[in-house]
């Protein structure tokens, strides 16, 4: 009985704070400055950083009241520009909000616009007789300043990467792209912690289907508040359950900037230092700022490797443990007697052995970047040598396990997008499950499987295969070879862009041999 008691109780408090929510969204600013207050009050209670600084204007001798929070608002520039004009300038050919210097002033009658404005950073000038309240852009909360990037750093690229202030990175892109067909599209998530978001694309090349698919997706979220970007991509992306990353997350604004440029659209999410690109496709995972800072056929060779990279990590340890356990024929018998002896000692079959050694270096991985990053090195190097070394002598591993593993990991860490590395990694895990049980046909069985998942996968309505599914022959000069800058006289046609064709591609006719 206490239990049912103590629901009923708690149930009825709950809708007891509907009903007052409801009631303030309704209700409407007064021009009594006491009821104005006495409401603020009432919202922001037990709320010790919430400022409420009371005095008279000096023009009209009318009380007034500013409001803020002082962790999210800057005082000086509330000092200078809005108090100081108001309390000693006394000027009866201006109104105060004329004498007071601040970017942005607009009047507010509804209680719960003014209150995200004051969660927000604002302060609101109440004043007595006067039934709408004042509007001020005094933000002023901590922020970080402008750094390199930690995880897509770039040997001869821009080291500058995004910060935790949405406008920063809207200024950061914009610096990029200096073009007035560059529109921003400003929207709000989160029932209880608002969070902006703005959608960046150009005008005149963006395809407006995917655009709208984007507003679409972004409006029917019913989410208290949103933590960071990375969420965002997991409410808005079209397959929940693939391994597969279906929306690209940059740190770097030239890199955002050039898919703008490609015809994609970038999404800026506040107090996040990355931003949401889409669509996607999957080769788009494996291009770098530096693929275009090198000359193209250097380029190329790095492209090249990562797709390599991208095969052996998935399927170097399950070809092993199938070579191993069933196809061992096939191996030359100078090398089988060399792993025939290397496993002499080994009381593990090979799926086992692997999967004890796979799940060490994940460990030493997930250790290495959880500890500050002096001591991470170190663990990860000295761990890795020590534990494998240890292994071998004990018996529990072969030197060729440690071999192919160690070639797993360095493929895996050759990707340059940390999203797909991830997804790379647990992939592995059901091919060596499929090769220690069939061999050859489980490890063909789970390649097709995963062909035939990247043939039917979209992202925002764009296959992601392309242009190798739908072959699209036309994008493949930047696919596994980068052709030279000026050959590449068309967009991407994954991107579905309005306007295929780029301004000024083509190489000069003096400058051809």
């Amino acid at each position: 009985m206490p239990f049912f008691q103590k629901y009923k109780r708690e149930k009825k408090q709950h809708h007891l704070m509907q009903k007052q929510q409801t009631n303030l969204n309704q209700k409407l600013i007064s021009s009594k400055l006491k009821e104005n207050l006495a409401v603020i009050q009432e919202i922001f209670s037990d709320t010790p950083d919430l400022v409420v600084r009371n005095f008279v204007i000096k023009q009209t001798q009318f009380h007034a009241a500013l409001v803020y929070l002082s962790g999210l608002s800057d005082k000086l520039a509330i000092n200078q520009h809005v108090l100081k004009p108001l309390l000693f300038e006394a000027d009866q050919d201006k109104d105060f909000d004329v004498k007071v210097s601040l970017g942005l002033i607009k009047e507010v009658t509804a209680w719960p616009e003014l209150e995200s404005d004051i969660l927000e950073g604002c302060s609101i000038l109440f004043i007595d007789g006067r039934a709408v309240a004042y509007h001020f852009d005094t933000h002023g909360w901590p922020q970080r300043g402008i750094e390199d990037t930690s995880i897509e750093s770039s040997l001869r690229g821009a080291h500058e990467g995004f910060a935790e202030t949405g406008s920063t990175n809207i200024a950061l892109i914009r610096r990029h792209i200096p073009n007035r067909e560059l529109k921003i599209k400003e929207m709000k998530i989160g029932e209880r912690g608002k969070t902006n978001i703005a959608i960046m694309y150009l005008a005149d090349v963006a395809n407006p289907e995917v655009l709208q698919e984007i507003i679409d997706r972004i409006n029917k979220l019913e989410i208290d508040f949103l933590s960071n970007t990375a969420s965002l991509a997991e409410y808005i992306e079209d397959n929940p359950y693939s391994p597969f990353p279906q929306l690209f997350i940059t740190e770097r604004p030239d890199f955002a900037a050039s898919e703008i440029f490609q015809g994609r659209i970038v999404i800026v999410v506040d107090r996040s230092p990355n931003v949401l690109i889409g669509p996607a496709t999957f080769e788009s995972f494996f291009k770098s700022m530096d693929d275009y800072s090198l000359r193209w056929m250097g380029a190329s060779f790095l492209r090249l490797m990562r797709y390599f990279g991208f095969v052996a990590a998935i399927f170097l340890p399950a070809t092993y443990i199938a070579v191993i356990s069933f196809h061992f024929e096939i191996i030359p018998l100078k090398l089988l007697l060399s792993v025939g002896a290397s496993r002499e000692r080994v009381p593990f079959p090979p799926f086992i052995e692997a999967i004890i050694m796979e799940i060490t270096l994940e460990m030493l991985r997930e250790a290495g970047i959880r500890l500050p990053a002096k001591i991470g090195q170190t663990v990860g190097i000295v761990g890795g040598i020590v534990i494998g070394q240890a292994a071998v002598e004990a018996g529990i591993v072969s030197n060729i396990m440690v071999i192919v593993v160690a070639l797993t990991a360095i493929a895996s860490f050759i990707i340059p997008n940390y999203d797909m590395g991830s997804a790379i990694r647990m992939l592995r895990f059901p091919m060596m499950i499929a090769a220690s049980l069939f061999g050859f046909v489980g490890l063909t069985v789970g390649l097709m499987t995963l062909i035939a998942h990247f043939v039917a996968l979209e992202s925002l309505g764009t296959p992601y295969g392309s242009p190798i599914a739908p072959l699209r022959f036309s994008d493949w000069k930047d696919l596994f070879i980068r052709f030279p800058l000026w050959s590449m006289v068309k967009r991407p046609e994954s991107t579905r862009p309005v306007q295929g064709k780029k301004a000024n591609s083509s190489r000069p006719e003096g400058d051809k041999q």
